[in-house]
């Protein structure tokens, strides 16, 4: 897995650039994050970077994650105040990045600053869970006839027999059931904004997931900082916000002009 951290989807919200365009954006903290492991090819058959984020009380956490946090040095040496529990730093979600491209160690902390404004981005998320759906709301089905007789068929999925051949339901038949609440990514998300300060980026358009869920930021597999493509998108949106900036100022040149032919007029 490419270059990423973990993240708590706060909400939504729009922000507006400098002609006043307001962009829909989806609000991620995502920092910091503690490194928790660094696992090399030699030693554990495959190079990763294990992260950390939110903090948890001990009674909280069990008794492994506890012992595999303490042996990579993140339980905390002070013991609490006026009888609270001992904190441990970063532990509340605990994810494994494969291949990451950047170089760690054991204890750094990863801020959002890691990515910059115009990457994109993939979210990995689980989606809101909807309960027992039928088919109209869960596959958007068309449903029957309001009218012509179609009693009591106005949102039923129809026939799903094979009659005699071959005698059952064919597997993966669209029928009512459970809604949401699987894995999803979004995919190519362009970042709008990166606040340090705050541990927080906003991601243009939606993330999978309720509000206070954990996600997972990456960087774009298919539209990745490397790749030709993404560097050409890079350059059309560069030339275009430069043609946008020149006719403001022509605009904004002529509207001059005007009032000073106006105001000799006058």
């Amino acid at each position: 897995m490419p270059l990423g951290l973990i993240g708590l989807k706060l909400g939504h919200t729009r922000v507006y650039d400098r002609n006043g365009v307001a962009t829909p954006v989806t609000v991620v903290l995502a920092g910091p994050n503690r490194v928790i492991q660094v696992k090399s090819q030699d030693k554990d058959g495959y190079s990763a970077v294990q992260l950390g984020f939110g903090d948890q009380k001990i009674g909280r956490l069990t008794k492994a994650t506890v012992g595999h946090l303490t042996k990579h040095g993140v339980k905390a040496d002070a013991k609490g105040e006026n009888g609270e529990q001992l904190k441990l730093a970063s532990v509340k979600k605990i994810k494994e990045f494969r291949d990451f491209s950047k170089e760690v160690k054991t204890g750094d902390f990863l801020n959002v600053d890691i990515f910059s404004v115009g990457e994109f981005v993939d979210c990995i998320g689980v989606t809101k869970g909807r309960g027992f759906e039928g088919v109209v709301g869960r596959w958007s089905f068309r449903g029957g006839d309001m009218t012509h007789g179609a009693k009591g068929w106005h949102r039923r999925s129809g026939a799903i027999g094979c009659r005699l051949f071959p005698g059952h339901v064919n597997k993966g038949m669209k029928m009512p059931g459970h809604m949401g609440q699987v894995r999803r990514t979004g995919q190519n998300l362009e970042i709008v904004q990166v606040r340090k300060e705050d541990g927080v980026i906003l991601i243009k358009g939606s993330c999978p997931g309720s509000e206070g869920d954990y996600i997972i930021v990456r960087e774009s597999k298919k539209l990745g900082v490397s790749t030709k493509r993404f560097a050409d998108l890079l350059a059309r949106r560069k030339q275009a916000a430069e043609e946008a900036e020149r006719a403001r100022k022509e605009a904004a040149a002529k509207k001059d002009e005007r009032k000073t032919a106006s105001a000799k007029k006058k």
